[in-house]
């Protein structure tokens, strides 16, 4: 029966063909496969709890850039992919009824927006005979490689590292799918790209102040990981610039193709591994795996955690009782207009190019909760709503570790925003970079900080 070869792919945040395991194992169980992407509408068009837009301009941008390129990489194999606008619940149990298909295969998500989701469009196909076939594709160690099931993570990232470092390795990345995709023996309306203004945002030029001109997409990412491993040898100078506060070599830059999987935390592993096969090992490589291990520790804290590192007392379940939500205070901090030069000028880098160096995120994340006491959990969904590399895991435990609300009792980062400035701004450069506010005066009116409901 046809309807059994056939399986479509759901892509998520996991826009790249190479090591994508939800891609290959379709490849391999089906005969047809029908790529799909869907533009959730509550994601593009939608608002935070906090009523910040769910997804501001630049990643917005940067989304459908990876979207397109996707499907550019896609077409060369002899496929598509199949665009739709709407709830994926229910975009894609259409298209699965459409098609006949047998299976979704996709990445699986673990946290509460994206559970839902996932878990909606399963009970969909099983009233169809239908099922999910989920992946992993969004971490550097797999979970059934770790020495501890998920409730035993440990909740300190040196004792994580401990453990993980001595009894596992990196597995090797996936390879990409060679071979032509086999004809699709059912008419289906490939549907249509939506526009930036068609998913609510008027087009834009670059700040010219910006760090780095990010482009979305799987072709971007490896060309950004050669440049900076091999081309430019950029990897060498990485932990004694990863603290610098703007240009475009002092970090690698790799985190909004992380967030959107246009490059997976393997794919980077595994250039480390080649890079030091070459040259030998350096502090650089260290700092850079660090990082990568880090971000695996946080996904697997809200994995461990769930709800609670949403919640106000983080996943140590114990709320800060001095943070308010004092409207007026947010709103200042939000456009950068506390008086504190420093934070001001950070805050102004995230309103204009949505994006902000880890430096700056720390500074302007503890000037929050520490100096203005206001509820970190706004100061989280902001940040949802502006960064180009929101990732909900990192952002989020970010945010818990700043405000010193984990189980860690070395976590909690509060920072004196005039001593930051003399360290790493003495000659004031990052400060007078943004001192005028934005350089086009174009913050769009739905992404202002709204304090009615505080």
């Amino acid at each position: 029966m046809p309807g059994k070869r056939r399986a479509i792919v759901w892509f998520r945040q996991d826009l790249r063909l190479r090591d994508n395991e939800a891609l290959l194992e379709a490849l391999s169980n089906a005969f047809e496969v029908v790529p799909v992407y869907i533009f959730d509408s509550r994601v593009f068009k939608g608002s935070t709890e906090y009523g910040f837009p769910k997804t501001g301009r630049f990643r917005a941008k940067f989304i459908l850039e990876s979207v397109q390129d996707l499907q550019r990489s896609l077409k060369k194999l002899g496929s598509d992919l199949v665009i739709r606008v709407g709830r994926p619940e229910e975009e894609i149990f259409q298209i699965a009824q459409q098609v006949k298909s047998s299976w979704v295969f996709c990445n699986r998500e673990r946290t509460p927006e994206e559970l839902y989701v996932q878990e909606e469009l399963e009970k969909k196909l099983w009233s169809i005979g239908q099922e999910i076939r989920f992946s992993r594709g969004k971490m550097l160690y797999h979970t059934g490689d770790l020495p501890f099931p998920i409730q035993h993570t440990p909740d300190t990232f040196a004792q994580f590292k401990k453990e993980v470092e001595r009894y596992v390795e990196v597995r090797e990345p996936l390879p990409k799918p060679e071979r032509r995709f086999n004809f699709i023996a059912v008419d289906i309306d490939p549907g249509k790209m939506p526009t930036l203004k068609e998913l609510g945002h008027r087009a834009f030029d670059l700040d010219t102040r910006a760090s780095y001109a990010f482009e979305g997409g799987e072709s971007k990412a490896l060309e950004r990981l050669h440049q900076f491993f091999w081309d430019q040898n950029t990897i060498n100078h990485y932990k004694d610039t990863k603290d610098d506060l703007f240009g475009a070599d002092f970090s690698s830059k790799f985190s909004p193709y992380l967030a959107q999987g246009c490059l997976s935390p393997k794919q980077i592993y595994a250039e480390i591994k080649a890079y030091q096969a070459r040259y030998g090992k350096n502090k650089s490589l260290e700092a850079l795996f660090h990082n990568l291990l880090f971000r695996d520790f946080l996904r697997f804290m809200v994995k461990k955690h769930g709800k609670a590192a949403f919640d106000k007392g983080g996943t140590k379940e114990v709320p800060i009782g001095r943070l308010t939500d004092d409207g007026s205070r947010f709103e200042m901090w939000a456009l950068g207009q506390t008086g504190e030069p420093l934070i001001d000028a950070g805050m102004q880098e995230l309103i204009n190019t949505g994006y902000l160096s880890n430096r700056m995120r720390q500074n302007v994340a503890s000037y929050l909760v520490h100096e203005l006491e206001v509820n970190w959990q706004w100061g989280a969904a902001y940040f949802e709503s502006l960064l180009i590399d929101y990732d909900v895991c990192s952002n989020w435990m970010n945010w818990n570790v700043v405000a010193g609300i984990t189980n860690d009792p070395k976590d909690k980062i509060e920072l004196n925003a005039e001593a930051q400035a003399i360290k790493y701004d003495p000659q004031l450069r990052y400060i007078k970079r943004w001192a005028n506010g934005s350089e086009s005066d174009f913050l769009e009116a739905d992404s202002r900080p709204s304090t009615a409901s505080l």
